[in-house]
Formats: C-alpha cells, structure tokens, sequence
C-alpha cells in the first residue's frame, strides 16, 4: 500500500454508516464501513450491559433468559459513543456502546454470540 493510499482511506467510524430496525424479523441491521452485520433482539437483550444483568451473569455464571419473542422497540442515540435500547419485555437499561456491537457483529463467535458477551462484559 503506498502513502496515497493510506491518506486517501477513510478511517473506520464508531458511528454505524445504516441502522436499521426490522420489528417483524426481530433484527438490528447494522453497516460498518460497508460491513453488514444483522443482530437479533434476542440476542442484544441477553447481552444487556446494565448493572442488573451484569451481576446476574456474573453472580450465576449464566446465560441469561430471554423470550424467543421479546422485540426491541426503541433506539436512543446518546452522543457519539452509543445507544440506549428499549425492548418489548420492558427492559429499558442498557446502553450499548458502537465498539460493543461492533464486537458482537464482527468478533469471533461461538454458537452465533460470543460466550463473553452472554456471560457479561469484561474489560479486562
């Protein structure tokens, strides 16, 4: 790769390029950079980032349950970092940051989530 092409690549943004919310699949549609990814309420509510689902991960050691039916029914940007999503099992706590679901779309998965990511976020 030569210097010009280097400077002329946008970098890639935090900040999702289409987010698209599909209520009768139960998908979050998400385009990075020209990378698609597609989440499915099910799992975005089972990888909650709230404090009550931390701990209840961390303190059982589960996945937590969740509805196969449970919808997410709001999106709310907050700045440039992340978004806070609703769902339809009345679930309004998380806050999910744009590398997080980056992580969920694009990192390594095992059985379609990432065991981590189910079981609670580590930073470490």
């Amino acid at each position: 790769m030569s210097c010009e092409d280097a400077i002329a690549a946008p970098p890639p943004s935090a900040w999702p390029d289409t987010i698209h919310l599909d209520g009768q699949a139960g998908t979050l549609e998400l385009v990075w950079d020209g990378r698609h990814a597609v989440l499915s309420h099910r799992a975005l509510r089972r990888s909650c980032r709230c404090s009550v689902c931390e701990n209840t991960r961390r303190a059982l050691d589960v996945v937590l349950p969740v509805a196969d039916d449970v919808r997410l029914l709001k999106i709310e940007p907050l700045g440039p970092a992340a978004m806070h999503l609703v769902f339809s099992d009345g679930h309004e706590r998380g806050i999910y940051p744009w590398t997080y679901l980056k992580q969920m779309a694009f990192g390594p998965a095992t059985g379609g989530l990432p065991e981590s990511l189910t079981k609670g976020w580590r930073d470490e």
